[in-house]
């Protein structure tokens, strides 16, 4: 009897031990799944990524589609501040590209346009559009600058009312007819990343745009031919003008 209570002691011992090890190897590939699963950390670098000389703006984090911690003038103090001058941002980016394709558009069918409607031309002898810097704008009937008001009230309002959605990001306004917008998270970033690039560009472009005419007294189809009318066309016209021998 007593070496039954002996050996019954000895397995309960046992069992207890293996259960106690067994549970001890759970927890710990519990603890390695759980340190596993666990965000990095990220490191926020100290320098502007865009001004290397420079520290890193507070507010830019580098999380924005975009954002290469170019604030020299520390415009961006809070995230709030951020995302207000990226909606600013967003709408004269896509300004900016409606007028860098608007602008040379004008200096080549103005003329044409107005003289099959019996009109006179809006942009002048050197075909150069109107601007703040080469003039003409008094030319331009009330009636367009009525509509271009009634047209970016509607947008602006528009706007306002998608910025109720508690998922809303700068700039989006949930127009999107062609269906072009991805669907997936990444591809989206890719497209708002493009369309900044671009509107960035174009900002430039049409600023350039408008100095250059002021400065060389001619219109920017005139000056550069190449980037807007047909190759055969433009040779031509160099060959006439005894550019090419």
């Amino acid at each position: 009897m007593k070496v039954f209570s002996a050996a019954a002691l000895v397995a309960l011992v046992g069992t207890a031990s293996a259960f106690s090890t067994s549970s001890v190897k759970r927890a710990s590939r519990t603890a390695m799944k759980e340190s596993v699963l666990e965000e990095p950390v990220t490191v926020l670098p100290t320098q502007s990524q865009a001004l290397p000389f420079m520290a890193r703006p507070a507010a830019l984090t580098g999380e924005m589609v975009g954002d290469v911690g170019f604030d020299p003038l520390g415009f961006a103090k809070t995230s709030e501040d951020l995302m207000n001058y990226r909606e600013a941002e967003i709408k004269h980016a896509r300004l900016a590209m409606l007028a860098a394709a608007g602008w040379p558009l004008s200096e080549i069918f103005d003329k044409k346009i107005a003289a099959v409607l019996n009109l006179a031309p809006l942009v002048d002898a050197n075909d150069r559009a109107p601007s703040l810097l080469n003039g003409g704008l008094g030319k331009v009937s009330p009636i367009y600058w009525i509509g271009c008001l009634g047209v970016a009230a509607a947008v602006d309002l528009y706007g306002m009312k998608q910025k109720e959605n508690a998922n809303y990001t700068p700039g989006n306004l949930n127009f999107d007819p062609l269906g072009v917008y991805p669907k997936d998270k990444y591809g989206q970033e890719q497209m708002q990343l493009a369309e900044l690039k671009n509107g960035r560009l174009a900002m430039i472009a049409i600023t350039a745009f408008a100095v250059q005419e002021a400065v060389s007294s001619m219109g920017v189809v005139d000056e550069s031919p190449l980037f807007f009318f047909p190759l055969l066309q433009t040779l031509h016209e160099y060959a006439n003008s005894g550019y090419i021998q």
